[in-house]
This record gives structure tokens, sequence and C-alpha cells, in this order.
């Protein structure tokens, strides 16, 4: 094939070592890099006035409350409250005191959606995480941590999810910036794909798989956004959509909520420059966050490796994404790196 014929065909598979799963990296689609910036963005229009979390006195009864970075009384919602965690109103699980699992004929099963939904809501209805200052990115911290600890004590909790949309492309339906909290009596399938493939690794190996990923992105260096003496922040090599990026912890940590002070403080600078940096790269993108965790089962995990994803909606499933389960990304993770860098 000659040169000027291979460069009809730039796309390339990258192989994902933690899920197993092939990624399409179609830079034949690329849009020029300024385009991110000028994709317009739908709104939902909530003014403070009508918003429910402005009037935080009508929704439930809250769970944890924090005033410029100290724990409030729950007995009265202050006035200078800045973050504050209350049970989801039109919660996805609820806490049943059984959890009970019947069968439908031969090939049927269900169970109660037995957990707990709540959310994690800032004060400032316009400052979404990229605006706030240093010292409230770690508040919010503070209260995932705080809540996670709480949680995997109740029965039935077997899964902490912690996530966050931004924007209505997101699925965010309240502009109010919030995150939100679900248990779950079950693991996710994507988690144990990896918690299978990390415990291989390990076990072949006697190395976490995500340790030694991150030592050669800490030795090429084409795909770092940021990083400190505690966290690595990248656009992985098989990345599901442009400008995906994963905060990690350079220590090998399995579990979350075991995370300390000083690393609460590293992690709250890692993900204010990573969402301050998309949101100038890309005009307030629309954004989907979570954290991958150890499960809260009772059983050990030493061979995860926790660690917090960020994706940004550059792009939409159509068919062959959702039918071949194969994500295709329209730009290489090195070049939204060094993009976001310079940001």
């Amino acid at each position: 094939m000659r040169k000027n014929e291979e460069n009809k065909f730039p796309s390339e598979l990258r192989f994902d070592l933690i899920s197993k799963d092939w990624v399409v990296i179609a830079t034949g689609r690329a849009k020029r890099l300024e385009h991110f910036r000028k994709e317009k963005r739908r709104e939902i229009k909530i003014s403070p006035k009508e918003c429910p979390f402005c009037h935080i006195e009508t929704q439930e009864k809250p769970v944890l409350i924090y005033s410029h970075g100290k724990k409030a009384s729950l007995e009265k919602i202050p006035k200078d409250w800045t973050t504050i965690v209350i049970p989801n109103k039109f919660p996805a699980f609820l806490p049943y005191l059984k959890l009970e699992k019947k069968r439908e004929g031969e090939f049927y099963q269900k169970m109660n959606a037995v957990g707990y939904c709540e959310l994690v809501i800032t004060k400032d209805h316009q400052k979404s995480l990229a605006l706030l200052p240093l010292e409230h990115v770690k508040e919010v911290l503070d209260a995932y941590q705080e809540r996670f600890l709480s949680l995997k004590k109740k029965r039935f909790v077997n899964y902490i999810f912690i996530f966050h949309n931004h924007g209505a492309e997101a699925g965010a339906s309240q502009p109010h910036p919030h995150s939100q909290i679900i248990t779950t009596p079950l693991v996710d399938v994507d988690l144990k794909k990896a918690l299978f493939n990390a415990k291989k690794y390990f076990k072949e190996k006697k190395r976490c798989i995500y340790c030694q990923m991150n030592k050669w992105e800490m030795k090429v260096k084409k795909r770092i956004v940021f990083e400190n003496k505690d966290f690595l922040a990248l656009c992985p090599f098989a990345s599901k959509s442009a400008f995906e990026v994963i905060i990690s912890p350079k220590k090998h940590l399995p579990y979350f909520e075991k995370i300390s002070e000083k690393e609460k403080w590293n992690l709250a600078e890692a993900l204010q420059v990573v969402l301050k940096k998309l949101f100038k790269a890309l005009n307030d993108p629309a954004y989907n966050f979570y954290l991958h965790t150890a499960p809260s089962d009772g059983k050990e995990y030493p061979y995860y490796h926790w660690h917090l994803t960020i994706l940004p909606k550059t792009g939409i499933w159509a068919g062959f994404e959702m039918g071949a389960r194969m994500e295709i990304s329209t730009l290489q993770p090195e070049k939204a790196a060094e993009y976001l860098r310079k940001a």
C-alpha cells in the first residue's frame, strides 16, 4: 500500500488492558481541536427562585452539613452552609429491611432494589466544581468519604457508587451542581470485569496492573495532563471518548474511603485543575465523572487500585457503539492530553 493510500485510513484499534475491550480511535472523523470549544451546549433553564436546591429547607432532612470546611449540626440548617448531603426525593433504591429474591419461570429472576440514594449539593447555583475554590472541592471530597464510611456499615450495601453529572447532555436534570451516591447489593458488571482482570494480573506478575501502567505513563509522559505528589491525571491509552481523563493515586490504594487528609487535598487539586482545563479548553462541556473503588462487601481486594474517571460528552453513542459495544473516539489521547496541558 502506498503512503498516500495509508493516510486515507488513519484510524486504529487500541486494547484496554483493564476491561479487555478494544476501542476505535477514528482520527479520520476528527474535528479540529478548536471546534470542540465552539460546540453548542443544551442549557437547563431553572432560576435560583425555582431551584429546589436553592431552597434546601423544602428537601429531605440532611444527613450531613458542612459550613466552610467544618461539620455543622443537623438540628437546623445554617444559613452559611456550603455543602449538604440529603436523601434523594426520587430514589431508585430504597432501604428495605429484607433482600428478597424471586424467580419467574425457568429463566428470569428479580429482587427488590435495596439501597440508599443521596445527593451531595454545593450551595452556589451557578458555580460548577471547576469554578469553586480548592478548599470547597476538598470539602466535597470530605462529604464523599464521610458518607461512604457511614453507608458501608448498612445492610445489603455491597457497592457504593459516587458520580457527578454536569450539563444536560450528561444527564443532569438540575443545573444546580450536585453529585450522587447510590448503594447497591450488587457489584456492577464493568467493575467485576476490572476486578477479575486485575486479580489475574496480580497472580501472574505479583504486581498491580494499574501501578505498572502509571509507571509507564510517567516514563513516556505523552498522555499526562497533570500530576502532583500523590495523584496522576492522564488521558488513557485506550480512551473511550475524546478528552477522557483518569485521576489515579500514584501509591497503590485499593480503597477510596481510606484516603488521608493530605491525599484528599492533593486529589482536590488534581480534580480542580483537570475540570478547569476542560472548562477552558472545551468551553464548559457536559461531563460525567465517577469513582471506581473496591466493593464494600467485606471481602479483601489487595490487587485493585481505585481511580476517578472523567468523561466529557464529546460524542454520541449510535448503533455501532451500542450494538458492537466498541467505543469510537475521534481524537488520539496524546493530542487531547497535549491540548489540555496547554489550557
